[in-house]
């Protein structure tokens, strides 16, 4: 009888022992699916774009900066009617396509996101969009009084915001892989201290 109990009880402990492996497998692939979609459709086009843009922005610098390197728009001498219609035709044609299309992953794929509150600096980028929208609409009606959208680009914070984030999601998805280990500790919940 002891026999029978123990070989029920070893099975048993093997039977859960199993369940629970499986669980935690079935758990870190769903974390793995989440992490792919949120690099694939969220933060990895983001972080696409808003390179892609300073790159143009560096481009354009080059040909219609000033000899110092400095924006056209910056310094006491304004700029020059070449410099604001080259800025026009660049804006036009180049950074409202870009940050359009970063709006549009943002509104659209905003149930990726890693924090459970949408972003001041997503809604600052989303403003600033709508923003340049009334500037180039007015362009087009040959209204240059404005050179850039009514409200302001978030740069520096939304660079930083994109690059942290993309950053802490690669290095998750690469412990979940095998790979390297995770940036800080895991605690469910993206602690900024861990990325970058």
């Amino acid at each position: 009888m002891t026999s029978v109990i123990v070989t029920v009880g070893l099975a048993f402990v093997g039977y859960l022992m199993t369940y629970l492996n499986g669980l935690r497998l079935a758990q870190r692939q769903a974390r793995l699916a989440r992490i792919n979609q949120q690099l694939s459709d969220l933060y990895g086009p983001l972080f696409a774009l808003i390179e892609a843009n300073l790159r143009i922005y560096d481009a354009f610098l080059a040909k219609h900066g000033r000899p110092d390197g400095r924006s056209p728009f910056d310094g006491e001498a304004p700029a020059t009617e070449e410099a604001l219609a080259g800025w026009r035709t660049w804006a036009t044609t180049a950074f409202i396509p870009n940050i359009r299309a970063m709006r549009d992953v943002v509104v659209a794929r905003a149930d990726l996101l890693i924090e459970e509150q949408m972003p001041a600096v997503l809604l600052q980028l989303c403003a600033h969009v709508s923003g340049y929208e009334i500037t180039a609409g007015r362009w087009a009606e040959g209204d240059y009084d404005e050179r850039t959208s009514v409200v302001a680009w978030p740069g520096k914070e939304l660079r930083l915001y994109i690059s942290e984030r993309f950053t802490h999601l690669k290095s998750e998805q690469a412990r979940l892989l095998g790979g390297a280990p995770s940036l800080g500790k895991r605690t469910g919940r993206f602690n900024m201290s861990s990325a970058g």
